[in-house]
């Protein structure tokens, strides 16, 4: 009896000062949860990361083929408007020639 009451006595005495042992379990358990939520913390990260790098990656696709559309038609209205140029050539051609003979034909009278 005597060592059992020496036993008590002594961790009534050092609960009393303070002096209390913490379990180690509930510090590794308390670690486990800690480092656990920061896993989980860096996989939600990693998986908004993702997400945001899909979203960018689809808007970036979306912008080259709206580009490429646009390049496709520049250079039709490109085209179309070398063939209104030419046209237009064409007929103030046709009209510096009358108005040249027109002249001749003033010129002409008038002496």
């Amino acid at each position: 009896m005597c060592v059992n009451s020496t036993k008590w006595s002594a961790s009534h005495i050092n609960y009393i000062s303070g002096k209390r042992k913490k379990s180690k379990r509930s510090k590794v358990q308390v670690h486990r949860l800690a480092w656990r939520k920061k896993y989980e913390e860096k996989a939600a990260k990693g998986k908004n990361m993702e997400l945001k790098n899909l979203k960018l990656y689809m808007e970036n696709m979306s912008i080259l083929e709206e580009n490429e559309k646009l390049r496709n038609k520049a250079s039709l209205l490109h085209q179309e408007n070398l063939v209104l140029m030419s046209e237009f050539q064409k007929k103030f051609s046709k009209l510096d020639r009358v108005f040249s003979t027109l002249n001749l034909i003033k010129n002409g009278a008038r002496v």
